[in-house]
């Protein structure tokens, strides 16, 4: 089916006043297409034609508006095809928090610092749900990475950073949550850009974190909720100590 004849099957946006509507006008237009005749991701908008002429605008706004739209992942353009509905993803989020690090020292750690308030408020607070839903291999592989953990901090295997991000990916993965999924990788992609910033990770940091991962898979293992929320408050308190040592600093 093309574009145009899917597209024409639904309610047309409303046409705008004979004046040119302004950006963000032509923006809300065509988001509130989007939403009035319900359309989920994958699905088809009208052609650009179309949408000029229904919302009164030039050309050049329409293609403009689209292109901040696919920025947002509200749209995604396919060229050769047409325009469809997004992922709607955190995609832009995730870009804009690892962008302010990158810009000013200061951002870098109260983004830091929010996200792992995020991570912990998110580990914590599903706590049953995740001892109660990670089965025997998602266990397994969470005790392989504290083994490469341990390896890496020996300077062997992957980097120790990299199976943290694994372990902690892992371990929100029965959640099936994309938004909690998406903010995790905006941790650590603000982490990489935050890092260089912080004290140097000790040796005693290191060993302590081994320790703290640990404790999660055994509070898994044991069905143990309690002690699997005690484990992480552990696990992130030092982390917290250390951005807030890094900010008075800084």
């Amino acid at each position: 089916m093309a574009v145009g004849q899917g597209a024409a099957r639904r309610t047309a946006p409303e046409p705008r006043s004979a004046r040119q509507p302004l950006r963000q006008e032509v923006v809300d237009g065509i988001k509130t297409y989007i939403l009035r005749n319900e359309l989920r991701p994958g699905d088809p908008l009208p052609s650009e034609p179309a949408l000029c002429e229904a919302l009164g605008a030039s050309r050049s706004s329409v293609r403009e508006a689209i292109r901040i739209l696919a920025a947002l992942d509200i749209v995604e353009v396919r060229h050769g095809h047409g325009t469809y509905v997004g992922r709607l993803s955190l995609s832009a989020l995730v870009e804009s928090l690892a962008f302010r690090g990158l810009l000013s020292p200061d951002d870098d750690f109260q983004v830091m610092s929010d996200l792992v308030e995020v991570r912990e408020l998110f580990e914590r607070g599903m706590a049953e749900r995740l001892v109660a839903s990670l089965d025997g291999e998602q266990i397994g592989r969470l005790a392989d990475l504290v083994e490469e953990m341990r390896r890496a901090g020996a300077g062997e295997g992957r980097g120790f950073v990299e199976t943290d991000r694994a372990f902690h990916t892992l371990l929100l993965a029965p959640l099936g949550n994309d938004l909690i999924g998406q903010l995790s990788t905006a941790f650590w992609d603000v982490y990489v850009i935050v890092a260089p910033h912080l004290d140097v990770f000790t040796h005693e940091h290191e060993m302590a974190t081994i320790a703290n991962h640990q404790r999660i898979v055994d509070a898994v293992r044991d069905r143990d909720p309690v002690e699997f929320a005690a484990a992480l408050a552990d696990h992130y308190a030092p982390v917290r100590r250390r951005i807030a040592e890094a900010r008075a600093l800084g």
